[in-house]
C-alpha cells in the first residue's frame, strides 16, 4: 500500500462537488441559482462526507421555506461521497441583492 495513495473523496473536493450541484437549484421565483444568488452562506464538509449548509431565502415569507431546505438535502445526498445531509434555513443576516454574485446580477440586468 502506497503512503502517498489519494483517498478517492477529499472534503475539499466534496465541497466542490456540493458548490456544483447548488448550482444546479435554482430559485422559484428568480430565474437564478441559489449559490451565485447568495442563499448560501455557509458550506461544511467534513472528511467522513458530513455536509451542513446554512442557507437563507429571499424573504421570509418565501411561499417554499418549508419545503426548499428539503429539496436541497435531497439533491446534495445524491452526490457520490456524501454520507449525511442538514441544511439549516437561517434568516440572520437577511438577504439583500448585494449578495448575488456579479454573474447573477448581470443575468438579471442589474449592471
Amino acid at each position: 500500500m502506497n503512503d502517498n495513495q489519494v483517498h478517492p473523496f477529499t472534503a475539499e473536493d466534496l465541497k466542490e462537488d456540493v458548490i456544483e450541484m447548488l448550482k444546479t437549484i435554482y430559485d422559484p421565483e428568480i430565474p437564478v441559482n441559489i449559490y451565485e444568488l447568495g442563499l448560501i452562506y455557509q458550506i461544511d464538509v467534513s472528511d467522513s462526507g458530513n455536509v451542513v449548509i446554512q442557507m437563507t431565502l429571499t424573504a421570509p415569507g418565501c411561499p417554499v421555506a418549508q419545503t426548499f431546505p428539503g429539496d436541497v438535502e435531497n439533491k446534495i445526498r445524491s452526490i457520490d461521497g456524501v454520507n449525511k445531509v442538514h441544511v439549516e434555513l437561517v434568516w440572520d443576516p437577511p438577504w439583500t441583492r448585494d449578495q448575488m454574485s456579479e454573474a447573477a446580477q448581470l443575468q438579471l440586468g442589474m449592471f
